[in-house]
């Protein structure tokens, strides 16, 4: 066993044991593991910890993901959010079932924008979940499905685990940001095509017949009370125009090639979606957000975990780097002989059960680079590899019995969390851990 490969066990053993045993903040022991990790650096320790820890601050990935956070508050408090939900509304609101359909499309919508499978939760079930039982829906079937959805939280990029795998210098220089982004939300919609089919089959396994809407609002009322609210999403779409696609190749072929290589999807996507938002939500953000005491106080509770988890795993993974812990793992997976479509079910296998007592994130942190060498030791190429790495963590909403998305569904159906957990692993866990295995064998194509 090398230096690097006894580093990475350590590593994960001390955010293992700080987060399930010890169970102190999680940003904590990322630091403890980062220093320790240092130590093995022997006499250059400190000069590794230095170097690890500039490069980290100035990773354009931590900026993506403080960014994305931000927008994720200004959305909510610009109450933007609410003209997105009611076009949902109108659009799905009245067909059979409509309210699953609407808590799919909103868990995939705040996926794109906020990342956290427990918000994603939150969010959609305080919409959908008593819209769903009027309707005729079982609580505990209401709550496996808002827990279950709550995972596109981290199946729809940006998400912290997709920063996180971009933050690993091993990762970086063998995948594009933009290659993840689409490999990411392609993946994605595979998994909310599979949900659409559960919906149907649970529908007829409850004896859902009508649905009833919301507000019984039209579709052109809702479009024309709130079409702005949905160009919020021109901040995505405009730079993957630009960078992708048949657009980006004509504007690359007038000589603007260099000026549209410079466009960097994770610093101009927030960016332009930040600026939307100040923009239409003005009013709204001036009236919610009293003052800068209240901005403090709500704001700084989504930024105090997330930043120092993702700035100390970065810097962690610029040493482990140094320490050549890419070419140890690959070494070690390879006299391992294991057939490609073994490994990668026992690395799925390794990541779910990570992700069940830790969030997709903390799971990421410490297996995320250790999956991700393996996959390659047995062919898989890089891009299906880290896809389906994250395809397996987003499993970590609907992993029993440790998920929060369980508990805050729980709570909001007013059901017993414990009678969801085999319907979560028969309905969410298994089949998406499933999808994850065909990515990485690209049985399903990713198309970038």
């Amino acid at each position: 066993m090398g230096t690097a490969t006894l580093a990475l066990m350590i590593y994960v053993a001390i955010i293992i044991i700080w987060a399930t045993v010890v169970k102190k903040n999680m940003a904590e022991g990322m630091i403890l593991g980062f220093l320790v990790v240092g130590m093995f650096g022997g006499k250059n320790a400190l000069g590794f910890i230095e170097s690890a820890f500039v490069s980290a601050l100035s990773n354009e990935v931590l900026f993506a993901s403080l960014a994305f956070i931000l927008m994720s508050y200004l959305i909510k408090e610009s109450e933007l959010l609410e003209g997105v939900l009611n076009i949902f509304d109108s659009l799905l609101g009245r067909f059979r079932g409509g309210p699953a359909f609407v808590n799919i499309g909103l868990s995939a919508i705040m996926g794109m924008l906020s990342g956290s499978n427990s918000a994603n939760t939150a969010t959609s079930g305080a919409f959908t979940a008593q819209w769903m039982i009027r309707t005729g829906w079982k609580k505990e079937t209401v709550a496996t499905l808002l827990a279950g959805n709550g995972g596109l939280g981290a199946g729809f990029p940006p998400s912290a685990s997709m920063f996180i795998m971009l933050g690993f210098a091993q990762v970086n220089s063998l995948i594009t940001v933009e290659e993840l982004y689409i490999g990411l939300f392609i993946s994605g919609v595979y998994q909310v095509i599979y949900r659409i089919f559960l919906v149907f089959y649970l529908m007829e396994k409850n004896g859902i017949r009508s649905g009833t809407s919301r507000e019984e609002v039209s579709v052109f009322k809702a479009l024309r009370n709130h079409w702005k609210s949905l160009t919020v999403f021109l901040g995505a779409i405009v730079p993957l125009l630009v960078t992708t696609g048949p657009l980006g190749e004509w504007l690359a072929a007038i000589g603007l090639e260099e000026g549209m290589s410079s466009v960097s999807l994770l610093t101009w996507i927030p960016i332009l979606m930040i600026t939307i938002i100040l923009v239409l939500g003005r009013k709204n953000l001036k009236k919610n957000i009293k003052d800068t005491t209240y901005l403090v106080d709500t704001l700084f509770v989504h930024y105090k975990d997330i930043g120092g988890i993702l700035l100390f795993a970065f810097a962690a993974s610029e040493i482990f780097s140094k320490l050549g812990l890419v070419n140890e793992l690959v070494t070690l997976f390879g006299s391992l002989d294991f057939s490609k479509p073994v490994m990668v079910l026992i690395v799925g296998m390794l990541v779910v059960l990570v992700a069940g007592p830790l969030s997709s994130t903390a799971t990421l942190t410490s297996i995320g680079l250790i999956a991700f060498s393996a996959l390659l030791s047995v062919g898989v190429s890089p891009l299906p590899a880290a896809v389906a790495i994250l395809v397996f963590a987003s499993t970590e909403g609907a992993s029993p019995p440790a998920s929060g998305s369980i508990f805050i569904a729980s709570g909001l159906t007013d059901s017993r969390p414990e009678k969801t957990f085999i319907p979560l692993i028969k309905y969410f866990v298994v089949p998406i851990t499933a999808i994850g295995w065909l990515i990485a064998m690209e049985f399903l194509p990713l198309f970038v």
